[in-house]
């Protein structure tokens, strides 16, 4: 009985609700038929008119979101301006992502191949309403520039030294070790407590020892590193740079490094990025660069940009090659089958300025797209592969570029600026550092911005300090110098510094060794400690005019750092870092009297310990065999033994 009720029930509330649905089905067909009678009832004259306002709401948007200038709005609102305003669209943040590779052959038989990934994102980090949601721009570290108000970000892992003399300038240089220098909204009270906060984050992010970046290697410099992109920050306290030039890099950096790209390693050119191969040779350096650019002449519309850099130099002996031949299989064990699928342009280019007819080197397959570009004051000429096009790959749907080398003859172009670094002195109290700056223009000069941070053990004596070109003193134009406190903060010293053409400039100063305490030094001591590389900026004469009007349609290695004038470039290179010794006691003593203590106090406490302890029992001494038969036999027959 109860059953049938609850079956009743469960009938009655489904028909209820039927005739609920069926009713208001019927309200709107009756106000869809009246919007329709009213639109039929209207003159033709008001339809155009509506579908004007419709086209003009559509246009308005499409160019909202392109961002012109005000000029051409101006004109376009004066042209088409609706009697009614269409209430305000705000389009959502467009991001766009690129991939390129770029191989240089190197006289000396060697390979230079420089990635460069870039994602631009129109948003606003800086706004109240957090971003909340990402598309190609990775969200960790959209996060961190949303939570450390964080301008610009530039962070690099390098493995080995850059040969300025024998490979030329490299697209993006980078110090030996791992550098981080960052800039800061100026909304940021504490500069030092976020750069701190900041440098555990990203260690935590690329799975480096970046945890160790501390006062005592931190600089505020106040002249070198201006921003690279909108360049409206002149207060260098919200500037910080430090280095680790002894930290290793390895697989371990490379992983998370690879995971920040839209397509990881699934497709494009990050195919190519093999642990083994790229670690496998003479140059190794990953970057990764965050700035705001400008999307229009005006710079009234701007995005995010991430630029992730790998350059790595392949060396014809370590590869163990033995004949001048390169592939990208050889150099990465793989080849190309697709460009990226949401990258808008994915593109190879090969330098083949050194071999217009063919005499150095060839080049297979062949492609008859050619480009040009001025890079670091020189115009190269590059030929150029496709990946978005299909019939790059051709039928066996592969590339697989082969560089077969014809000719050693030849010499690289030898840069302009180029600069070294050395200890000297004997003992180990005190020394000298020696910087050299070679100035390679046979006419002309220009100024140069020396940055050297030295740590705190290193005591410099600033009056010592002598600046000679061509046996003659150079006084610079422009010295800043912080002095250090021990184990607080290292020493600082900027200068600018004038080249005279066709020379070598030398910048020495004197320093003294501290003595440590016992508990500051490295596991391995009488190896040395690393000292960071010397920073030289400069904007150096170019061969031919730059091209000062930066398009997007540009390559992307021609174009990150910024150009303002036509007849110079800016470059900055680093210095091999320093290896220095200081006084060293002997640990062996320590272990030595540790050992001996350890033995005495064992020895005697042990025995003392065991007296206090242990109880004393008298055992009777076991009897002999003839006696033991005997109590035997004497225990069979009854009798008490003996």
């Amino acid at each position: 009985m109860a059953a049938r009720r609850c079956l009743s029930s469960v009938l009655l509330f489904i028909l209820c609700t039927f005739s609920v649905f069926t009713i208001t089905r019927c309200q709107e067909t009756t106000l869809a038929g009246d919007n329709g009678a009213a639109a039929g009832d209207s003159s033709p004259a008001d339809t155009e008119a509506a579908e004007q306002t419709v086209e003009q709401t559509r246009w308005e948007a499409t160019e909202v979101t392109e961002a012109i200038p005000d000029e051409a709005a101006a004109d376009k609102q004066d042209s088409a301006a609706p009697e009614t305003v269409a209430p305000s669209f705000t389009p959502p943040p467009k991001d766009d992502f690129q991939e390129e590779l770029v191989i240089r052959p190197l006289h000396s038989g060697d390979i230079y191949a420089s990635f460069q990934f870039r994602t631009l994102w129109q948003t606003d980090f800086t706004r109240e309403n957090k971003v909340s949601h990402y598309g190609l721009f990775p969200k960790s570290l959209g996060q961190i520039i949303s939570k450390f108000s964080v301008r610009e970000l530039h962070i690099s892992f390098t493995q080995g030294y850059w040969r300025t003399m024998q490979w030329g300038q490299p697209f993006q240089p980078s110090p030996p070790g791992a550098e981080l220098w960052v800039w800061f909204q100026d909304s940021v009270t504490d500069v030092d407590g976020t750069w701190k906060e900041l440098a555990n984050v990203l260690s935590g992010i690329f799975c480096a020892s970046l945890n160790f970046i501390d006062s005592t290697n931190t600089v505020q410099p106040s002249a070198s590193f201006k921003p690279l992109g909108i360049a409206n920050v002149t207060d260098h306290q919200f500037l910080r740079y430090a280095t680790l030039p002894r930290e290793i890099v390895c697989t371990e950096n490379l992983t998370p490094w690879k995971k920040l790209l839209p397509c990881g390693t699934k497709a494009g050119l990050a195919v190519l990025l093999k642990s083994e191969k790229l670690f496998h040779s003479s140059f190794y350096s990953q970057a990764v660069h965050i700035r705001p650019v400008c999307e229009d002449w005006q710079c009234k519309t701007t995005s995010w940009e991430l630029r992730q850099t790998l350059n790595v130099v392949f060396d014809l002996h370590t590869s163990g090659q033995g004949k001048r031949e390169w592939s990208l299989f050889k150099m990465f064990s793989r080849t190309l089958t697709e460009a990226c699928p949401l990258a808008s342009t994915s593109k190879i280019y090969i330098d083949v300025t050194d071999n217009p007819q063919g005499e150095q080197f060839e080049l297979s397959p062949f492609t008859a797209l050619l480009t040009q570009a001025v890079v670091l004051g020189d115009r190269r000429t590059y030929s150029v592969y496709d990946l978005t096009q299909q019939i790059t790959f051709g039928s066996v749907r592969s590339l697989n570029l082969l560089i077969r080398w014809k000719s050693s003859e030849g010499d690289m172009l030898r840069p302009l600026l180029h600069a070294e670094r050395y200890v000297a002195g004997y003992g180990l109290q005190t020394g000298e550092i020696h910087t050299l700056m070679y100035n390679n223009h046979p006419y002309r000069s220009f100024p140069v911005l020396l940055l050297d941070s030295v740590p705190w053990y290193l005591r410099l004596y600033i009056h010592t300090l002598t600046v000679t070109s061509k046996g003659k003193d150079n006084k610079p134009s422009y010295i800043h110098y912080q002095p250090s406190k021990d184990r607080v903060r290292p020493h600082l010293l900027e200068m600018l510094v004038q080249l005279p053409p066709n020379s070598v400039t030398e910048v020495t100063v004197e320093f003294e060794r501290a003595l440590l305490k016992w508990t500051e030094y490295t596991p391995d001591p009488n190896h040395g400690f690393y000292v960071g590389s010397s920073v030289i900026s400069a904007l150096v004469p170019s061969i031919v005019a730059m091209d000062t009007n930066r398009t997007w349609e540009s390559p992307l290695f021609s174009s990150f750092f910024p150009c303002k004038e036509e007849s110079s470039y800016f470059v900055r290179i680093y210095t091999e870092p320093l290896l220095v010794n200081l006084p060293t006691p002997d640990f062996s003593m320590p272990y030595n009297v540790i050992c001996l203590t350890c033995t005495v106090v064992a020895v005697g406490y042990g025995s003392l310990y065991n007296l206090l302890t242990r109880s004393f029992q008298i055992e009777e001494p076991s009897p002999g065999l003839a006696k033991r038969l005997a109590n035997i036999i004497r225990k069979m027959r009854g009798v008490p033994p003996l």
